[in-house]
């Protein structure tokens, strides 16, 4: 029997569970249970919290937003909250909600519309200019992301109509194509993938640099105006319908109705289509058409009683594994595969799944014959749950031999994959050209895996070296050539070797050292020999570099095998020296704060230039602020810094401390 003490523990355990995996999910762009398991474990927190509200705590995820500002970007305080909808579960939580509303208001209307699974943000207006864009944060604080904003194409940046002050909010999201090239690239440069195109939007519209986040391909769906002035409306969808003809990019397919039978209906419809769509969607949102009614309803501390937000279940099956096929890396990691009998799963067939590691395969006790329970993390890449029914015997045992070149593999204490040590291993060898050719290594146009196969297969190269001897009529004789496609490869391949050192370093595959560890690794020591005969104490002076990092590249860079590309590299004229960046301390220990608009300087382009000069640029002002940047329409911080003293100074004056001779 549930008694006070225990319900008390229950729910202390829920709020701590729940508060770690919500940071993971909204600062961190993080996920390590799915959507439905979270909402599940809310849903029981609530119903306890209901039973026994003494026990309700201030911290709890029911009596907030979830999410933060992070510290990275100037906060920004909504005038009007950022609310998040009440999430129903079924058909006949929908109908109770129905019947809810008609209780207090008379003859209501609603608007039914797709979830689309992004993240939330403020786009405001002045005079009909896009002045502040802003992600959700607790519903009350937000993160200025203004300029990472401006690179979503589909927001415009000026109004037909010169309102005085519009506030609009809308889902920032990546399209399902876009999500599956940028995985690609990701996985062909052993980097770890995004898990789900919610995921890769969040972490793209917080980028620290607006050019990578334009790169990223971010679109926009609007579908509520948080304020307005000059211009009265009434409801919800004429309000769609306005921003609609002011050019916004409007949440698609939405339909006013009257009945819980129409409701059920335009939910069975988008839900029947959610997987031909070109980007994703969690669940229908139900809104009261009326602002008046709206009104009338109320709302909770947290939630609308206006609205509800209905959330699909996650689409599991059964299937039987019949093979595990092991994949090995460029790194020689040893990645097993579940290949099973295909299923039509989340609007696609699938028929493979990663099972990651031995520690992985151990822990679900999986085993060949056995039928298992799939689903797709977050409706994209398919994932293996558990085993439904156990028919295979044992658990399966990732050989002690390399499956392609039959070497004993190895394994580290300090990690969980399997690997084979064999640097001419033909899986590794392979692996290794497809990054080096890669846009974000040495950017050998032409020379993708298909290519790099034909090349093997012909045993025309057999290592990134052999790139430099290739000649465009050994290349017209075979299948996937003609002459010109042969003379581009050639000129491709010459062309890369005045790329900068940092791609080559990047392309050499050194493990844990990505594009932007390689920049530093080249800033830092400037040309290959530095490199490479810098010990591992040297590298770790290098800001951001730990142990395990410094040890791959001393390591690998002094292993016989790589000695000898580099040298053959070298021989062939590829570059191997670095422009080091012009290091201009004059703002070390110095630290800003950026208020008001400025004459000419974004504050984007102020804040590079005070980090350039090592300096530090603060979202606050405190004791420890040096300067104060004051642009028009400074507010508050200009106050506080009066207040304490501080330096205050305008763009003229921060130019001319920034001159260089």
């Amino acid at each position: 029997m549930e008694t006070n003490i225990d319900a008390k523990t229950r729910i202390d355990e829920l709020v701590d569970l729940l508060n770690y995996h919500s940071r993971l999910y909204y600062v961190e762009n993080k996920n390590e249970i799915s959507d439905y398991e979270y909402d599940m474990l809310q849903q029981e927190l609530k119903q306890l919290e209901e039973k026994y509200p003494e026990y309700i705590r201030k911290d709890s995820p029911t009596q907030r937003v979830g999410g933060e500002a992070v510290s990275t970007f100037e906060k920004v305080t909504h005038k009007v909250q950022m609310g998040s909808i009440q999430d129903v579960f079924s058909f006949e939580q929908v109908e109770q909600f129905v019947n809810s509303v008609r209780q207090t208001v008379d003859n209501p209307e609603f608007v039914v519309e797709p979830k689309i699974d992004g993240l939330s943000v403020s786009l405001e207006y002045q005079s009909g200019e896009f002045v502040i864009g802003s992600t959700r944060g607790d519903g009350f604080i937000g993160e200025n992301i203004t300029e990472n904003l401006k690179t979503v194409k589909s927001i415009p940046m000026s109004m037909k109509e010169k309102l005085p002050l519009l506030e609009v909010r809308g889902e920032v999201y990546m399209p399902r194509e876009v999500f599956y090239e940028i995985v690609k690239e990701q996985e062909d440069n052993a980097e770890q993938p995004f898990k789900n195109p919610r995921n890769a939007a969040a972490g793209s519209i917080r980028q620290k640099d607006p050019k990578i986040t334009a790169k990223r391909k971010l679109d926009i769906f609007c579908f509520n105006i948080q304020q307005i002035e000059g211009m009265e409306l009434n409801s919800h969808k004429e309000s769609l319908d306005y921003i609609k003809s002011l050019g916004f990019k409007t949440v698609p397919g939405y339909k006013k109705v009257s009945t819980y039978n129409q409701i059920k209906e335009c939910i069975e419809k988008i839900g029947n289509k959610r997987f031909d769509l070109p980007f994703d969607i969690d669940g229908v949102v139900i809104k009261v058409d009326s602002f008046a009614q709206r009104e009338a309803l109320g709302s909770t501390a947290k939630t609308p009683k206006w609205a509800v937000a209905y959330k699909f279940p996650p689409e599991e099956k059964q299937t039987k594994l019949i093979d595990i096929e092991l994949n090995v890396g460029r790194t020689g990691a040893i990645t097993p595969v579940a290949v099973f009998e295909p299923l039509l799963l989340a609007g696609t067939s699938v028929s493979r799944a990663t099972l990651h590691n031995q520690d992985f395969i151990a822990e679900k006790n999986i085993s060949i014959g056995d039928l298992i329970t799939v689903r797709k993390a977050g409706d994209i890449i398919p994932e293996v749950l558990c085993v439904y029914e156990k028919q295979g015997s044992g658990t399966y045992k990732i050989p002690d031999t390399c499956p392609v070149c039959n070497t004993k593999v190895v394994k580290s204490d300090d990690e969980a994959a399997i690997r084979c040590p064999n640097v001419d291993c033909p899986a590794q060898i392979f692996r290794s050209i497809v990054h080096f050719a890669s846009k974000s290594a040495m950017n050998i146009d032409g020379l993708g895996p298909a290519i790099v196969k034909v090349l093997l297969e012909n045993k025309l190269i057999e290592s990134v070296a052999d790139l430099y001897e290739l000649k465009a009529d050994q290349l017209i004789d075979l299948d996937n050539f003609k002459e010109k496609s042969a003379n581009n490869l050639i000129k491709a391949i010459e062309n890369s070797k005045s790329n900068t050192l940092d791609r080559l370093i990047f392309g050499l595959g050194i493990r844990n050292i990505g594009q932007a560890s390689a920049k530093l690794l080249c800033n830092k020591f400037g040309d290959i020999d530095s490199i490479m005969s810098a010990s591992v104490d040297e590298i770790l002076q290098i800001e951001g570099f730990g142990t395990v990092m410094a040890e791959n590249v001393h390591n690998q860079l002094s292993e016989p095998h790589t000695v000898n590309i580099i040298n053959r590299l070298k021989s062939y004229g590829v570059n191997m020296t670095y422009q080091k960046d012009e290091i201009d301390n004059r703002f070390e220990g110095k630290t800003f704060v950026l208020t008001g608009t400025l004459p000419t300087l974004k504050r984007n382009d102020a804040k590079a230039i005070i980090e350039r000069f090592g300096g530090k640029a603060s979202g606050s002002v405190s004791k420890k602020t040096d300067y104060v940047l004051a642009g028009e329409e400074a507010g508050s911080k200009l106050t506080k810094a009066r207040e304490l003293g501080i330096t205050i100074i305008d763009e003229q004056t921060f130019l001319d401390m920034t001159k260089t001779d």
